[in-house]
C-alpha cells in the first residue's frame, strides 16, 4: 500500500493534536480555576474553525470529488457520509461518555474527591478520551494529506480542545496516584491514540475504502467534526467563562480561517 499524499506533515500535526493532552495536565498544576477562563475563548474559537471548516469547505470538497464518479446522486452520496460521521460520534459518546463535571475537576479537595469511587473515575476519563482521540485523529490525519493548510487549522482546533480533556485526567489521577509525573504521563497518554487511529485510517481505507467514496469519508470526518464541536466544544466553553466570551472565540475562529483560506487561495 502506497503512503498518502502529504503522510509526513499529517503524522506530525495529528501527533501534535494528541499530545496537546499533556499541556493540560501542565496547566491543571499551575492555573488557578479562575484564569481557566481564558480556554472559554480558545475552545470557542476551536469550535468556529471546525464547524467553518466542515461546512464551508470540506462538504463542498466531498460533493466535487463524489461527482466525478456519481453524477446523479453524488449529492445524497455526501448527506449520507455526513450522516455517518454523525451517527459515529454519537455511537462512541453514547457508549463512553467523555463528559467534563468541570467543577469536580477544577476542585480537587472537595470532599467528593475523598472518595474512592470518584478518584477512579481520572482512569475511566482516561480510557473514555483515549476511544473519542480515535476518530479525531483520523479527521486531523485525512485532512491534512488532502490540504496541508486545512489540515493544520483542523489540527490547532482539536489541540485547543484537547487541553481542557488533559486536565479532565490528571487531576483525578494525581488524586488515584500522589504524583504529579504519572498524572502528567496520563494525561499524555490519553492523546497518544489520535496518531494510532491516523494510522488505522490510513490502513483500513487504504485496504478497502475503494478511491470513488473517498468524498464520502471527507463527509463522513465533516460529521465527526460537527459533532464534536456541538457536543463537547461549545459545552465546554460556555462552562469554563461564560456565553459571551465563547461567542467571540466561535467568531475569531470562523474570521481566521475564513481570512487565512482566502490569503492561500488568492
Amino acid at each position: 500500500m502506497n503512503l498518502p499524499q502529504n503522510f509526513g506533515p499529517a503524522m506530525l500535526i495529528t501527533l501534535f493534536a494528541g499530545l496537546s493532552t499533556a499541556i493540560g495536565g501542565g496547566i491543571a498544576f499551575i492555573v488557578k480555576k479562575d484564569n481557566l477562563k481564558a480556554l472559554s475563548v480558545g475552545l470557542g474559537f476551536s469550535a468556529g474553525v471546525m464547524i467553518f471548516v466542515s461546512f464551508m469547505d470540506m462538504l463542498p470538497e466531498a460533493d466535487k470529488l463524489l461527482l466525478a464518479n456519481f453524477q446523479y446522486n453524488h449529492q445524497w452520496l455526501t448527506f449520507a457520509g455526513f450522516i455517518i460521521g454523525l451517527v459515529v460520534a454519537v455511537l462512541i459518546d453514547y457508549f463512553l461518555p467523555d463528559h467534563i463535571d468541570t467543577e469536580d475537576v477544577l476542585n480537587p479537595d472537595a470532599p467528593a474527591h475523598r472518595d474512592y469511587k470518584i478518584k477512579r473515575a481520572g482512569l475511566f476519563t482516561a480510557i473514555a478520551i483515549c476511544v473519542h482521540n480515535f476518530p479525531e485523529g483520523m479527521a486531523t490525519f485525512f485532512t491534512t494529506t488532502q490540504n496541508i493548510t486545512l489540515g493544520l487549522s483542523v489540527g490547532i482546533a482539536i489541540a485547543i480542545h484537547n487541553i481542557p480533556e488533559g486536565i479532565a485526567v490528571a487531576l483525578p489521577m494525581y488524586h488515584v496516584t500522589g504524583k504529579k509525573r504519572y498524572a502528567m504521563l496520563y494525561a499524555a497518554l490519553s492523546g497518544i491514540t489520535e496518531p494510532i487511529g491516523a494510522l488505522a485510517g490510513m490502513f483500513i481505507f487504504g485496504l478497502f475504502l475503494p478511491q470513488v467514496l473517498i468524498g464520502a469519508l471527507m463527509a463522513a470526518v465533516a460529521g465527526i467534526m460537527i459533532y464534536i464541536s456541538f457536543d463537547t466544544l461549545l459545552p465546554l466553553a460556555k462552562e469554563y467563562g461564560d456565553w459571551h466570551q465563547s461567542i467571540v472565540g466561535i467568531l475569531s475562529g470562523i474570521l481566521v480561517i475564513w481570512v487565512s483560506l482566502i490569503l492561500i487561495g488568492g
